[in-house]
């Protein structure tokens, strides 16, 4: 998607670490109108698909995982990083390790929200090594759902979770993919 390789070359600082900071438009402020845009992006891609239900990971990855319910008209469902004490105590639950936090964390989701009869879009902001996705995945498959696919607005391509992703068979939508970076820059790789 053109638009946002255009903006993460604006406005997207490097970090040491190959850490990329997308803070002022994709994850701590939000520019709505490009969100509004990506959500629409995956939801064309996905639309055929017969999605019941998009599943993220909060935080970041709420923003356009609620576009993108919001442009195919089905719900968004968020797995929770903390089991807390107003979440149904019938769980769905894996452990995700953050390549941005440097942790691993509970990830859970009520069993209410997802069930057997569900088709499962996972959309996320980011996707490094591919732990996130494949956490998701792990809940679908365990609640009984079927996965339609998973929708990232960046991906770092160079770090090869993508990769893993796809050799899972799953059809995986980025829509901005780097190629490299370092400190100082960064390039994308072509897409179709």
């Amino acid at each position: 998607m053109r638009i946002l390789e255009e903006r993460i070359l604006k406005d997207g600082e490097v970090y040491p670490g190959e850490v990329l900071r997308v803070g002022s438009f994709l994850n701590q402020q939000l520019d709505t109108e490009l969100i509004t845009l990506m959500g629409k992006e995956i939801a064309d891609h996905f639309r055929d698909k017969g999605v019941t239900k998009i599943l993220t990971i909060e935080t970041s990855g709420i923003a356009l995982a609620f576009a993108t319910a919001q442009a195919l008209g089905v719900p968004m469902v968020f797995a929770k990083k903390h089991k807390s004490n107003n979440l149904d105590q019938v769980l769905v639950s894996t452990k995700v390790f953050s390549y941005t936090h440097q942790s691993t964390y509970d990830v859970v989701v009520s069993r209410e929200f997802i069930d057997s009869s569900d088709n499962i879009l996972i959309v996320d902001d980011f996707l490094a090594k591919g732990n996130a996705i494949i956490g998701l995945l792990e809940i679908i498959e365990t609640a009984g759902a079927e996965c339609a696919g998973a929708a990232v607005a960046i991906e770092k391509g160079f770090q090869h979770g993508g990769d893993k992703i796809r050799d899972m068979g799953i059809d995986l939508l980025s829509l901005a993919i780097i190629e490299s970076m370092s400190d100082d820059s960064l390039t994308f790789r072509h897409q179709d």
